[in-house]
């Protein structure tokens, strides 16, 4: 089952045409995945005390439908798969029933100084429930 994390779309996030910005979407899902990060008690700020950083390697999205004002959206976020160092993540950004954008990223476990390293086992453990079956 995915993490779910609602948001609502702000006015000065919307480009001319009165959408959402394409770059906002990105943001969303970033905080989402933080917030999954967080509920599982492995926020950032812990991460960092224990000598970690999770960094984007890569990332894809597809822009389905646009999103407007004021605006309730969820985005859904699952792990796919996790190794030595690296993990895929996925996401959707919902509106009710209606996806709006997917995108799928490869992120790299890293020490504080840049380095390559496994992830923690307690991490992997606290993320099981959002392991994609």
């Amino acid at each position: 089952m995915p993490h779910r994390t609602s948001l609502r779309v702000r006015f000065y996030e919307l480009d001319p045409y009165n959408h959402l910005n394409h770059s906002v979407y990105i943001q969303y899902f970033e905080v989402a995945r933080i917030d999954l990060l967080e509920s599982v008690e492995f926020g950032l700020d812990r991460l960092e005390e224990l000598g970690y950083r999770i960094v984007v390697t890569e990332l894809d999205i597809k822009y389905l439908r646009e999103a407007g004002p004021g605006q309730d959206l969820v985005v859904e976020t699952e792990v796919v798969e996790v190794k030595r160092a690296s993990s895929r993540w996925r996401q959707r950004l919902m509106r009710g029933d209606e996806p709006l954008a997917t995108q799928e990223i490869i992120a790299a476990s890293v020490d504080l100084d840049g380095r390559v390293v496994r992830f923690p086992e307690a991490l992997l453990t606290a993320l099981g429930p959002y392991f994609v079956d």
